[in-house]
């Protein structure tokens, strides 16, 4: 959803909200039971490195959507362990990688614009959240450089973290003369 939360609608907000945050919520809760009576189970939520980050101007919801996943994720693990059923909840957190996310939401221009090293192929993420996941580890950052991504915004004071999102936002989710 391009642009910042002023020029979109509510509509589009909501429908954001209901895709990316409350429909995996939602079918982890409808699986859940089946898991707990079968006694096992995985589940792995494509969360993101944005959820690491400070908030920033455009795609609004994006990286709060993505933290709230992560922490959901981390909760859910956290219960099925303390139940002692033998089910794993993983939040994969995947930073830049070549897919078609970027055509659809229409920053390809600006993302083609980064350097080649920051990418990640898909094979390579979806490895790692699979092996996360049946290690029972509730939280995974693929590829070395968005580990250190991650790292970097946890000990980055946070006026420091927002004035980096500020550039960054110029950069790929603003409009022109934003």
């Amino acid at each position: 959803l391009p642009g910042t939360f002023f020029d979109t609608s509510w509509k589009d907000q909501a429908a954001f909200i209901r895709v990316l945050y409350t429909a995996p919520i939602e079918l982890v809760h409808k699986v859940l039971p089946g898991m707990v009576e079968r006694k096992f189970g995985r589940i792995i939520n494509v969360a993101s490195l944005a959820g690491y980050a400070p908030g920033a101007s455009g795609h609004t919801l994006y990286g709060s959507v993505k933290a709230g996943l992560i922490k959901f994720s981390e909760s859910v693990h956290a219960e099925a362990q303390a139940a002692g059923h033998n089910i794993h909840c993983t939040a994969l957190c995947p930073g830049f990688t070549r897919t078609e996310f970027h055509d659809a939401n229409g920053t390809r221009e600006a993302a083609d614009q980064s350097p080649d090293w920051i990418w990640m192929k898909a094979g390579p993420v979806v490895e790692a959240g699979i092996e996360a996941v049946t290690k029972g580890q509730p939280v995974v950052v693929p590829g070395a450089v968005n580990k250190g991504l991650a790292t970097l915004t946890k000990l980055m004071p946070e006026p420091l973290g927002r004035a980096v999102m500020k550039q960054q936002s110029k950069r790929f989710w603003m409009k022109d003369g934003d």
